[in-house]
C-alpha cells in the first residue's frame, strides 16, 4: 500500500497535474531509467536538476536519494521513494510533501507513460498555488517526457 493516494490517470484532482506520452519503448526499459537517479538530470524538463548526491543504487520502496538542484540559487534535497511497482509505477517526494510519479502502462506500439506532479499532500499547497507551480510544471513535465523518449528511444522527434 503506498504512503499516497493512487490516483487514477484522467482524475479530476486540482492537486494533481498530469501529463502522458506514448513511447515506442518496452515498459522495463524505460522503467530502469527511472529507477536510476544518476539518469534523472538527462530527462529533467525543468532544467533544475543538476546531479544526483551521494550513492546511486538502483531505486526501490523506501529508497532515499539526494539531488543537487538550482531554481534561482543551488540547494540540495533528499528525495524519498514512497510508491514503487516494478516496471509499473515509482514516485518520491521530499520535505516539501508533494509527490512526483511515473505510471507505465503496456499499449501496442510502446508504453503510455503518465508523469504526475501531486501537490495535494504538500505542506506548501498555498505557496505552490501562488507560484503558479501547476503551469510551470506542466511545461517541464512534457519536456521531461520527449526527453525520456529520447534517452530510451534515441528518437530526435
Amino acid at each position: 500500500m503506498s504512503e499516497t493516494p493512487q490516483h487514477p490517470t484522467g482524475h479530476d484532482d486540482p492537486d494533481v497535474v498530469s501529463v502522458e506520452r506514448t513511447i515506442a519503448a518496452d515498459p522495463a526499459a524505460i522503467f530502469a531509467l527511472l529507477a536510476d537517479p544518476a539518469k534523472h538530470p538527462l530527462i529533467d524538463g525543468s532544467g533544475s536538476v543538476r546531479k544526483v548526491r551521494g550513492p546511486t543504487e538502483r531505486l526501490k520502496k523506501g529508497a532515499k536519494f539526494g539531488m543537487d538542484m538550482r531554481i534561482g540559487v543551488p540547494y540540495r534535497i533528499t528525495n524519498t521513494v514512497v510508491e514503487f511497482e516494478e516496471g509499473r509505477r515509482i514516485a518520491w517526494r521530499h520535505f516539501g510533501g508533494h509527490v512526483w510519479r511515473y505510471i507505465l502502462d503496456p499499449v501496442s506500439g510502446g508504453t503510455k507513460v503518465t508523469e504526475e506532479f501531486d501537490m495535494g499532500p504538500s505542506r506548501s499547497r498555498l505557496v505552490l498555488k501562488l507560484m503558479r507551480a501547476a503551469k510551470k510544471n506542466r511545461q517541464a513535465m512534457e519536456e521531461t517526457l520527449e526527453r525520456l523518449d529520447r534517452q530510451v528511444t534515441g528518437n530526435q522527434r
